[in-house]
């Protein structure tokens, strides 16, 4: 098998390093030399790191790419993952309580992090990349031996190899997350989607990522389905990315990339994706769910992912580059990211966008808060927010955002119950919504909303809602809307208007009893709005407030002391609702197609973000003039000062819902919603899913 590495320097170096830092392993797998505590550890990391090399042996020797049995397969990815699943995780050193219990404060948390920083060991073994591996397993070998010479023991010298190690080797790990997501030639996961005899789901495993039930099921399904549908699902994602670049006026000719994120079980819709693309002129791209915490492991599933072994041991490690980040490891990323890019910028250039494929249909986890678990300090947080906006700005330098394009659709996984098929079936329906219907509905909505000057919002029941929301106002409204009229290309399945707000005025609470965002479940989630910026927020997740506040500030304000609203909507597609109230799949179902069953309300950036200075037109030819807010508009000054890189939308549905009402410069007031139903004349059909028909 081809090395897949960057840095690949002499052979036969790399081949004696290799050598070298593995018969140190076998040596501390047999009789390590450090004391107890620290003995188990070594002895237990050693022996996985030793399973990790004899994968990438079978790599090497072409025996992952032959056939194997399905028992076989598993019996092997059980052993690779085994130690994190829940029943094993609380007597694992990857969980920071029992690492932390057994090892000491100081100790516990860095050899904790250093075990799970070594599990990426796993996807490099599997895609040959034997660089990767030489200098992971040097860096354990490394903070092995200060501990057998007692060194390393109070925790201030493992620190230290661990801060050097991101800082000496951040170009090797920048450059290859820069490269995966642009380059064809990096083609592992293409490659597997081609080639391999998807009718032998033991496929699944060549990945290197976890396969749970999930991905078995869900390519079993597709493989009994008629090639027809498959077709047309592929097509109603790739035709949405088409029109996407049509509608908002971007050439895709000049573009010859693509990169595809998917769930794995979903090859057979990928192919053909990958083949109508392949028409368009573009070639994909795919690249791996980060395994590292240089990769951004925070941010949700990218690029090929596959079910969690365990959503805690995600939770906890969240923050795990706490361990080294300062501000000359920010500097240096930034340096490096920047000539990344550089050297691949006539990659970057030709890059047209992403093309996602969501999941959904897990149950809503909850984690558990943990005080040995990695944090950020004040300065990490800020060092953190000051770092994704350079970075932003320097992607956006090289991949521009007036010149890319999206799309977005979602699918269910076997794990939303015994109702799969029909559900799987009902999605299809939902993501195939009569385009037509849809678009002429909203514009009657959209020529009431541009009258106003605010829209209010108001909850019933439990929802203690009462927002206001400042309207642009518009100086030519013959030929130009505050609103977008939001159909089936990029953002699948059809159903929403929304607007950038005006910060200025926008006011108020928003409130939601519960919502899943981001794989996390807020309970009364509660957001105060002062002329568009948070300026409170309160959760019922936790007994303790200050843990609420905590956990909001960490994964919903993305760690940024406040947040502006970043566009307010209203969700049209009534369909989705009652999909998910009939089979109960409400707390399940993903951001993507929720927003579209009620109003909602994304904290962060505006939908045009890094694209504010290109003109957008609805259906009806009238320009969409809100595409910038009070915090947008810095960008002409400062642009680390505009944007938050951020875009969370939470819906309030509909069955919660009172009233949404435009107000007019006049004083007069006119009704879009009324005890959570359309009262818009012509939008009526919309009524008919909430009332059960």
């Amino acid at each position: 098998m081809k090395d897949t590495n960057i840095y690949c320097e002499d052979n036969g170096l790399l081949e004696e390093r290799f050598t070298l830092v593995t018969d140190r392993l076998r040596q501390a797998a047999a009789q390590p030399e450090t004391e107890e505590p620290y003995r188990d550890y070594f002895q237990k990391t050693a022996e996985f790191l030793l399973l990790t090399v004899d994968v990438l042996r079978m790599c090497r020797e072409g025996k992952l790419d032959q056939p194997r049995s399905m028992e076989e397969c598993g019996a092997l990815n059980q052993r690779l993952y085994e130690d994190i699943l829940p029943d094993r995780y609380g007597h694992s050193y990857a969980n920071p309580a029992y690492a932390v219990q057994k090892l000491g404060e100081e100790a516990g948390g860095l050899l904790c992090f250093l075990y799970t920083e070594c599990r990426a060991l796993i996807a490099y073994a599997f895609e040959g990349r034997i660089y990767d591996m030489t200098i992971l397993l040097e860096l354990f070998v490394e903070v092995y031996t200060s501990y057998c010479d007692r060194t390393g023991t109070d925790g201030r010298e493992t620190g230290r190899i661990i801060y050097g190690f991101f800082h000496d080797y951040s170009e090797v790990l920048v450059e290859r997350i820069v490269r995966e997501g642009i380059d064809p030639e990096l083609d592992f996961f293409t490659n597997i989607v081609k080639n391999a005899s998807l009718d032998d789901l033991s496929y699944l495993y060549r990945y290197g990522s976890y396969i749970s039930d999930n991905e078995k099921q869900t390519a079993a399904y597709l493989a009994g389905l008629p090639e027809t549908q498959i077709q047309a699902m592929a097509d109603t994602f790739t035709e949405g990315y088409r029109i996407g670049f049509e509608v908002t006026g971007k050439d895709l000719s000049k573009k010859k990339t693509v990169s595809i994120h998917y769930a794995a079980g979903f090859e057979r819709i990928v192919r053909r994706a990958m083949e109508n693309f392949a028409k368009l002129g573009l070639q994909t791209v795919i690249f791996r769910n980060p395994v590292s915490s240089m990769g951004s492991r925070s941010k949700g599933s990218q690029g090929c992912y596959s079910t969690s072994p365990n959503r805690q041991f995600d939770f906890d490690h969240r923050n795990d580059s706490a361990y080294y980040l300062d501000k000359a490891f920010v500097t240096r990323r930034l340096e490096v990211l920047k000539n990344a890019y550089e050297k691949y910028k006539h990659l970057a250039a030709v890059y047209a966008g992403p093309a996602v494929q969501e999941v959904f249909g897990e149950e809503p986890f909850l984690p558990v808060g943990k005080k040995e678990a990695a944090r950020y300090d004040e300065k990490q947080q800020r060092l953190n927010i000051s770092y994704a906006s350079q970075a932003s700005q320097i992607t956006n330098e090289y991949i521009k955002g007036e010149e890319r394009g999206y799309t977005i659709i979602a699918y269910p996984l076997p794990a939303i119950g015994a109702d799969y098929k029909a559900i799987f079936a009902e999605t299809v329906k939902l993501n195939t919504l009569d385009y037509m219907l849809y678009r002429n509905m909203q514009q009657r909505i959209i020529d009431v909303l541009d009258q106003a000057r605010q829209v209010h919002i108001t909850g019933k029941g439990a929802n203690h809602t009462d927002l206001t929301v400042s309207i642009w106002p518009l100086e030519h409204p013959d030929r130009q809307t505050a609103f977008e009229n939001c159909v089936a290309d990029v953002n699948i399945p059809v159903g929403e208007v929304f607007t950038s707000p005006v910060l200025k005025g926008t006011s108020g609470v928003l409130h939601v009893t519960r919502v899943y965002l981001r794989d996390l479940d807020y309970k009364d989630l509660e957001l105060t709005f002062t002329d568009g910026m948070i300026t409170d927020y309160h959760c019922a997740n936790f007994a303790d407030e200050a843990e609420n506040k905590r956990y909001i500030l960490e994964n919903l304000l993305m760690h940024h002391e406040t947040l502006p609203m970043g566009e307010f909507a209203i969700g049209t597609n009534t369909t989705a609702y009652r999909m998910a109230r009939d089979y109960h799949i409400e707390d399940k179902l993903p951001i993507l197609i929720a927003e579209k069953t009620g109003p909602h309300f994304a904290v962060g950036d505006t939908c045009y973000s890094h694209a504010e200075d290109m003109a957008v037109y609805n259906p009806d030819g009238k320009e969409i003039m809100p595409r910038d807010n009070e915090r947008s508009l810095l960008r002409r000054e400062d642009a680390s000062r505009a944007y938050f890189n951020c875009h969370t939308d939470i819906t309030i549905p509909y069955d919660e819902l009172d009233a949404i009402t435009a107000l007019l410069p006049d004083g007069s007031r006119i009704d879009v919603i009324r005890d959570g139903k359309f009262v818009v004349p012509g939008t009526g059909e919309l009524n008919k899913p909430l009332e059960g028909r």
